[in-house]
């Protein structure tokens, strides 16, 4: 590893697999190399030193939250009986009460990542989960096999499905996990683990120059941040440190991976390779203590990924406009309980300049035009669709 003295000015060559930055100083010129591998696969003395574990963990608890919020438990007895709010609650907070035993007693927890961001985050936004754990269980539930009407919670049903809502029409499963693709994986990807709060904390960029490892690990603090960066996206993928990701695509799981693969399909082709490119090349860089090209490629990521939610809010919306002009109220009112989630998301983007492109408050006012499914104003919906598009370039 090698100490500069001057700020070098930092120009980006990619040629192959390979990527060779020119630096130039008053003083002299230099060569510094940066390989981008082909694949997600870093090795120490020839161990792996990438580990994401627990972000896998988190990503699993939380599709097994989806799981309790759209169907009935099974105890082993051979009854079925709804999951109760203390039982999602445990789950949701204190990463307990999972019918998958490697789940439980892992000390991972998706509530406390959850606008937890160490660049941004809100408590407010922790509690809004909470509620819908709670309107789930005291609302839906009872009313399950009741007919759905304005104001009344059951069940709606069109030629298309069948979905289960509160009295607004909400369908909770859908807007809790939307929600949480950004209040938990998009957050701790953009505003946490990339974040120099989390890189450069205490000791860390020295000890990564120096070749320190993390107590008892093959790698680095921030070698290890990064990757868990890396884990809330790929962190359920088959082989993610040695597959191409950017071409080698599948949904797994109901989180942000899960969409990036549908965006890459519709909306953005590229998409996809950018990103991984982005985590790869950022990896390398921190490697060879090239922080200028980690933090160029962290910005890329906050770009790339935040499009994810922007693209998503606008498909859905216009989903359900399209649905409710179709005559299926449930697959209408389904697509905006997706909306509202993505909606609720918007606020932990990152325009690369670490601002989001909507505020808490902007997107709360938008949460409350949709408080009402049943006399949502399409109006709104499509003044929404404006400015998503607008802000987010997409």
């Amino acid at each position: 590893m090698k100490n500069y003295k001057a700020i070098f000015k930092v120009c980006l060559v990619i040629f192959f697999s390979a990527l060779f930055v020119s630096c130039d100083s008053d003083d002299d010129d230099q060569l510094v190399e940066v390989v981008a591998p082909a694949t997600y696969e870093f090795l120490r003395e020839g161990v792996s030193t990438v580990s994401f574990s627990g972000q896998t963990t988190r990503l699993n608890q939380a599709d097994a939250i989806y799981n309790a919020l759209n169907s009935k438990a099974d105890d082993g007895s051979g009854a079925t009986k709804f999951y109760t709010e203390a039982q999602i609650d445990a789950m949701f907070a204190d990463g307990s009460g999972f019918m998958d035993a490697a789940l439980n007693g892992t000390g991972k927890k998706i509530r406390s990542k959850t606008s937890a961001g160490c660049a941004a985050g809100n408590s407010a936004t922790q509690a809004q989960f909470d509620d819908q754990i709670a309107d789930f269980v005291a609302n839906v539930v009872p009313a399950w096999t009741a007919d759905a009407s304005s104001g009344v919670p059951g069940k709606l049903t069109d030629a298309t499905r069948s979905i289960h809502v509160n009295g607004m029409g909400h369908e909770i499963d859908q807007t809790f996990i939307k929600g949480l693709i950004g209040g938990m994986c998009l957050d701790q990807i953009v505003n946490n683990y990339i974040q120099p709060c989390q890189m450069d904390s205490g000791t860390r960029r020295d000890d990564n120059t120096n070749g320190i490892l993390s107590s008892g690990k093959n790698y680095t603090d921030m070698e290890h941040k990064w990757d868990e960066a890396f884990g809330y996206l790929y962190g359920q993928v088959d082989n993610a440190k040695t597959t191409d990701l950017s071409t080698n695509l599948s949904s797994t799981g109901t989180t942000l991976f899960k969409y990036l693969t549908k965006i890459e399909g519709s909306n953005d082709p590229g998409i996809a390779k950018r990103i991984f490119d982005a985590f790869k090349l950022g990896r390398a860089a921190i490697v060879a203590g090239a922080y200028d090209v980690r933090d160029a490629q962290a910005n890329i990521l906050k770009i790339q990924l935040s499009k994810v939610i922007g693209y998503k809010s606008v498909d859905y919306l216009e989903g359900y406009m399209s649905k409710m002009s179709a005559g299926n109220t449930a697959d209408a009112f389904h697509a905006l309980s997706e909306g509202y989630g993505f909606i609720m998301s918007l606020q932990f983007t990152n325009d690369g300049n670490d601002a989001p492109y909507f505020t808490k408050a902007e997107v709360d006012a938008m949460l409350s035009k949709l408080s009402n499914f049943w006399t949502v104003n399409n109006s709104d919906l499509t003044s929404m669709v404006s400015q998503i598009k607008s802000k987010m370039s997409i």
